[in-house]
């Protein structure tokens, strides 16, 4: 095997390991469905994600003043669209 396919290979390899510690549901540590009937992730970190009514991870401006079901008033903290697209089900279906 040539050194620029073992660069390439370790590389994807170590994009892959990545990838899979990015993609960890449990570092959600608290879920509010809004009255829009989108839902925000809060991530243990204090950051914040955002899904859309239809399933799909959306994002949303830091600072916006957001209403859950049940009228409670949350500020969004942060936009991790990519934390919310590697929790979400069913991710490798979207786009097609």
């Amino acid at each position: 095997m040539s050194m620029l396919k073992r660069v390439l290979l370790a590389a994807s390899t170590s994009m892959l390991a990545f990838s899979t510690f990015a993609a960890d549901p449990s570092q959600v540590e608290k879920k509010f469905e809004l009255k829009d009937g989108s839902t925000v992730y809060v991530f243990k970190d204090g950051k914040m994600g955002m899904e859309d009514k239809f399933g799909r991870s959306a994002g949303m401006k830091e600072g916006r003043i957001m209403e859950t079901k049940d009228g409670q008033k949350i500020m969004m903290k942060g936009n991790e669209v990519w934390r919310v697209e590697s929790v979400l089900p069913n991710r490798s279906n979207r786009g097609q």
